[in-house]
Parts: structure tokens; sequence; C-alpha cells
């Protein structure tokens, strides 16, 4: 498996001086749609739900094999990570996007490194399963990673006896010392600012030797399908979980089953390829589109057709049907959605309703100031830049309609920046992305994904596509 080790620099999110990647030679020119799509696209692995079983699966009793895992940045992280608290880790026939794995968990041990990245999955996830090692684990990531939240990591892992060191930060960099057992128990966190703090804690329960019974004690809970997909997960391997009310978990010790799994696709990835369909006018087919799913991305089949798309489901996947789309004259209205349970789908949405002819608010995303970078910040700088009118609420952003112009995109290190300036590019001529290599974390394939989706967009229409 490639591994993806580059590193950003420090940034803001209104740093203008940051004009082209450390990735990539120079900008890249997002394609502009000239006519109607006819696309079918598969799409890499979950990376939700790829870490969740490398996880498990270094914690269980018995070898796991995963199909169709995610090949990313994110992924290979992860993979390195858990290899170095001494699971074995083997590639095995590849697939589409990359190999199969064969994971076989092993005695954990200390004295080891960890490199985070900007992988929210592996530094909230890993600090309790690196607790039940025997010795010294430091932490650390890119310079963007050591401003997200990890307060509530840290002082969870002290409440349960661990002992870690981060000068004071609550930060990245830290350090733990594993004993090679926590007790577990009572506990109580705010996972306010990120529901990973919940799903890692109660991925390594099971082999607290009391469990764990934890209690979410602040004012609000973002992404409570992650926690769900947590809890299938769990389940999925023998895992006794309770949820004897809202914000209480209860996770029972005992042993987590080694399994044979498939993951599947990643459908919050999905999220500019159905808007596209929405801008460029005509379908986008998603194959292998699950009947019934825990990820977030299932809430699009809801949401696209509040701008008059219509969504089907058929033998090749999910279809989506934008008719004649905003390069066809359609006029997108404007809505007002509240999207606390799907806060990942943010950056794509909100670039579709810079280009509708109507006002719009998305809400119940304030948590998102803590991910790769502060992408309300980082949305609204980048839409006004090109002349739209997008202001930061205290949980969400306000787009009033505007006329774009083309003008360069910055991507501030973060995987979903890049995709919604790929959607706003495929209505406004000359958007110029700094840094598409930044889609390595969850989709290094996307740049080549999106040009077959939209083909070279040179002609007066586009030729019907089947990518696969």
């Amino acid at each position: 498996m490639q591994v993806f080790n580059y590193s950003g620099p420090e940034f803001s999110p209104y740093d203008d001086a940051r004009e082209t990647s450390d990735h990539e030679p120079g900008p890249w020119a997002a394609p502009v749609a000239s006519g109607a799509l006819s696309a079918t696209v598969r799409l890499p692995g979950s990376k939700s739900l790829t870490n969740r079983e490398l996880v498990l699966s270094a914690l269980a009793d018995s070898p796991s094999t995963l199909r169709a895992p995610l090949r990313s940045r994110d992924s290979a992280l992860m993979i390195e990570a858990l290899r170095s608290l001494g699971t074995r880790i083997d590639e095995l026939s590849a697939g589409e996007y990359g190999p199969d794995l064969r994971i076989m968990p092993g005695e954990l041990a200390g004295g080891t490194s960890i490199d985070c990245g900007l992988a929210g999955t592996v530094m909230r996830f890993l600090p309790p399963v690196a607790a039940l090692a025997l010795g010294p684990v430091a932490f650390d990531g890119d310079e963007g990673a050591r401003r997200r939240p990890m307060r509530t990591t840290i002082e969870s892992l002290r409440a349960l006896g661990v002992d870690v060191s981060d000068d004071g930060r609550s930060a990245l960099p830290f350090s733990l010392y594993g004993t090679g057992a926590v007790a577990g128990g009572e506990l109580e966190i705010d996972a306010s600012a990120s529901s990973q703090f919940v799903s890692g804690l109660l991925l390594a329960a099971p082999r607290f030797t009391d469990g764990l019974s934890l209690r979410h004690v602040g004012d609000s809970l973002p992404s409570m399908p992650h926690i769900e997909m947590t809890i299938q997960t769990l389940r999925a391997r023998g895992v006794t979980v309770h949820t004897p009310s809202p914000g209480h978990w209860v996770v029972e010790p005992g042993p987590i089953a080694g399994l044979e799994i498939a993951i599947e696709p990643d459908l919050s990835n999905a999220a500019p390829f159905l808007a596209s369909a929405i801008v460029a006018g005509g379908t986008v087919t998603i194959t292998g589109w699950p009947a019934t799913t825990t990820q977030v991305g299932a809430h699009l089949e809801a949401i696209l057709p509040l701008w008059g798309a219509t969504v089907s489901m058929s033998e090749g996947g999910l279809v989506i049907d934008g008719g004649a789309g905003v390069v066809g004259g359609v006029r997108l209205p404007g809505i007002d959605l509240d999207l606390s349970e799907g806060g990942e789908l943010a950056p794509a949405l909100v670039a579709l309703a810079a280009l509708a002819h109507g006002p719009s608010r998305i809400t119940g995303i304030g948590h998102l100031r803590g991910h790769e970078t502060d992408r309300l910040a980082a949305l609204a700088a980048n839409i006004n830049a090109l002349g739209g009118a997008v202001t930061e609420l205290d949980d969400g952003l306000a787009i009033e309609p505007r006329r774009l112009v083309g003008g360069p995109w910055k991507a501030w290190d973060d995987h979903r920046m890049a995709h919604a300036g790929a959607v706003i590019g495929l209505a406004v001529d000359g958007i110029r992305i700094d840094d598409i290599g930044s889609t390595a974390k969850t989709m290094p394939e996307f740049p080549e994904l999106w040009q077959r989706t939209v083909g070279a967009a040179t002609s007066s229409r586009i030729d019907p596509l089947n990518l696969f």
C-alpha cells in the first residue's frame, strides 16, 4: 500500500500568501461543464468504516479480512500506526482501488511514535488503544492537526487513570504511558466538538477491564450517525453495547471477534459527484450504494431533492437526475438546512447553495471550525473572493445569491474544500484549486474520477460517460 507522507505548513484560512500546493506543481484548473452528464462512478471504500474496522481488527481475538478497504492517506496512517503498536497487516489481492487487507492482532506494545497526519480518526481513536499497550506512545501530526480539538481525548484518558503528558496544551503533540490495561468504568465527557471522542472510547472499551459506561454531558453532540456506525461495527463483532438513554452508552467487557468484512463505498465522498448532476445537468449514478447504512452520506437522498433533483435507486446504484442543471439554465432555490447530523456533507452543499438564485442558511455545523481547517471561515473566504456573499453564523453559514467569477480557490490541506471548489468550477470558468493533492486524504483518485465524470468540457455538449 502506498503511504502518503506529506505534511502541510502552518497557515490561516485567510492567508493569501499560499498560492500553490506543496504537493502539486501548480493550481489545478477545475473543469467546466458545457452540457448534461450521463456518468456512472464507482467510489473507493468508506474512510469512516475502514478506520473503525482496522481498529477493531487490531483489538480482536482472531484475524480479520477487509475487502475493498479505502486506500488513502488517512487509512495509510492508521495502518502504519497499528503496525507500530504490534499488529500485523498484510496486503492480499489487489482490487480496483487497492489491495484487500488481512489483519492479525498481536500483543500491543509501546515504545513507538504515531504520525496522525490530519486524520481525526487516528488522533482520537488510537490513544485509547495505545493505553492498552505496554510502554510509552507519542502522538503528533501535521501542523494543522495541532490546532484540532483534542482536550476531551486527553482529559478522558486521565480520568481513566492513564498517564498523559501534553505540557498543558490539551492538543497534539502529546504522549502517554500504557500499562497494558485500562480499568474503565464510569466516565463523563463533553464531546460537543466531535463525535470521534465518543467513538474512540467505545471502540477500545471492550478491552477495558470493567468495560465502559460513557455519558456525554455537553450541550450538543454532532454527527450522531457516526456514533451509530461505531455501535453497529462493535455489535457485528459480538460486543454487547447498550444505549440506556440519549448520550449514554454502556459497553460490556469481552472479546472482539475477527471477521471478513466488505467495506461500503464512501457515501460522503459521493457528495460532489451527485452535486455535479445538479450543476451540469443530466444524471450521475453511484454504484454499490447500500440499501441500508449508518453513513451520513445517505442523507443526500433526502437533501438533494430540495434543489429539484430526482433521486432513485436502480440495479446500477443510486441515480440522481439534475434535469437541465445550473449550466442549462435551472434556477436553484435557496434552502434552510440543519446539517447537525451530517456536517461533513456541508462543503459540497454550500457550493451548491452558492450557485442558487435564492438565499440559503446551512446550520448545525459550528463544529466544522475544528476540522482539517476552519471549514466555515474557509468556505466563506473562498466564495466571497469569487464575488459571493457568505456570512458566518454561530453554527453555520448564510449564503446570499451573487454572480461568481473565476479565480483561485484555496484548499488549506482539506479534501472537502477541494471538492467544493470543483463543484463550483463546473459552472464558473476559471476556478483554480491550489492543492488538489489534498484529496488524497480520503480519495487519491478524485482528480481522475472528476475529470472522467465531467469530461474535458471543451465542446458544446458532453458525451455520455460510462466510467467503469
